[in-house]
């Protein structure tokens, strides 16, 4: 845990500076099918009693299916080259870690009375890392970089402090920023949920939904702007939405905005936000881009890492490994009848092959639900739904999903095709293990 400081700034809320469409697609226009080329791999491995291969094999895949573009082309990656043995992790680091011990509970914190009454409702008492040393400097009015692995709290650690802020002056003005439409959607609700009575009112602005509602709520004129970049872009270019009224500002998940080609949006929203403006970002990495954002846009910021390693701590991970793809599904399905299958999230590549493996397993008596880009923003809702409240306990999905989405006790996360980068890894099976919980991450190797 890392955290820098600058000084000579004013500390306090009285200080001026504090008085979409565009989720990710999967390999549009290819064929859907992958392969894989084996290199440097050990013959040796054995298996466990759940058929998992425990050989921590020091080769890599390579995908050749090429690359994979965004939306509208915005952007083009490349897979990389993964060591297989990164996908094994045998001890939850947190069986052998020391637990953080967090400096302030939230009762140290200068909430109002009705903010700290709706913590308590949600149980929510301790602060984590990223809470705990975010949530001051963000109440100091300081720009802020927080970087921290998915599930360690970021949405309350920005959203308590400005909820705080637009409390104690209803002119105060927040415009979010995520990639994708259920973040944006989920960041939403958070808030709705935190600033319960307290007459705080907030509009979420994500493509694949219905326009006029949007709008509706825009000219309410909301505290709170929530939205993807394209349909914000969309909205400002209707002059629908002004920046320049905004204040503050936040980009969620920045570096997988950047990743899906956003840098020219986010330029063009910041160019146009106030010169007394308060700038958070948070991320996962933090990339040669999003440093060139940060000298650019930010006023001396405050960094807060809190990052612990590449994976959540609590998430035990392993492999699968196939000798043919005729093997996968049948293994697949002899993975998801176990007992402790309570509640399980499948990764695949393509829109295409997602809804065809939901479609196969629920054929088989295995109901599954699917969310992809292909489908409307109220299916998706409906699919999330489901999943959300156990009405099914299988959800396949491309890796829209794996930014933002916080669903609780999803025990497992299946990859059933192996992630175009590590990051792309890191994300995915951050959607299990989360808070305090353990969780299981699989990953299917192709093995001859």
């Amino acid at each position: 845990m890392q955290t820098s400081r600058r000084a000579n700034k004013p500390n306090s809320f009285k200080s001026n500076r504090f008085s979409n469409n565009n989720q990710k697609s999967s390999t549009a226009g290819q064929s859907g099918q992958r392969s894989y080329k084996k290199f440097n791999t050990s013959p040796k491995s054995t298996n466990d009693s759940y058929g998992y291969s425990s050989s921590a094999n020091q080769g890599g895949y390579r995908h050749n299916h090429g690359d994979r573009r965004t939306n509208q082309g915005r952007s083009r990656r490349f897979s990389e080259n993964i060591d297989i043995s990164k996908f094994i992790q045998r001890t939850p680091i947190r069986d052998i870690k020391t637990k953080y011990s967090a400096k302030n509970s939230f009762e140290d914190f200068d909430f109002s009375k009705t903010l700290k009454s709706n913590l308590e409702k949600k149980q929510y008492t301790i602060p984590t890392p990223i809470q705990d040393q975010s949530i001051k400097y963000i109440m100091e009015g300081r720009d802020l970089i927080g970087l921290a692995n998915t599930g360690t709290g970021k949405t309350a650690a920005f959203l308590l402090p400005m909820i705080e802020k637009v409390y104690r002056n209803h002119f105060e003005k927040v415009l979010i920023i995520a990639p994708t439409r259920e973040l944006a959607l989920q960041i939403d609700n958070e808030l709705k949920s935190f600033s319960n009575g307290m007459r705080i009112y907030s509009a979420a602005c994500v493509g694949g939904a219905p326009i006029g509602k949007q709008i509706y709520n825009l000219k309410r004129n909301p505290n709170f702007v929530i939205g993807t970049p394209g349909r914000l872009k969309d909205l400002s270019e209707r002059r629908l939405i002004s920046f320049e009224k905004f204040q503050n500002i936040i980009l969620d998940e920045v570096d997988r905005m950047l990743d899906m080609g956003f840098v020219d949006e986010i330029t063009t929203i910041l160019n146009q936000l106030p010169r007394g403006r308060q700038c958070l970002f948070f991320s996962a990495t933090m990339p040669t881009k999003i440093r060139i954002l940060v000298k650019q846009f930010l006023n001396d910021p405050v960094t807060v890492e809190v990052k612990s390693g590449n994976t959540a701590e609590n998430i035990m991970q392993d492999i699968v490994k196939i000798h043919s793809s005729d093997d996968k599904f049948i293994k697949l399905q002899e993975l998801l009848v176990a007992p402790d299958m309570t509640k399980v999230l499948i990764f695949s590549e393509t829109k295409h092959e997602v809804e065809k493996l939901a479609v196969n397993l629920s054929k088989n008596g295995l109901n599954a639900e699917s969310i992809h880009g292909d489908k409307r923003q109220s299916q998706r809702q409906r699919s999330l739904s489901a999943f959300r409240n156990d009405e099914v306990k299988i959800l396949v999905a491309t890796d829209v999903a794996a930014r933002g989405l916080d669903i609780d006790d999803i025990s497992h996360v299946i990859n059933y095709t192996v992630p175009q980068t590590y990051d792309d890894y890191i994300h995915r099976i951050g959607r299990t293990g989360r808070g305090d919980k353990k969780g299981m991450a699989l990953t299917f190797v192709e093995s001859r």
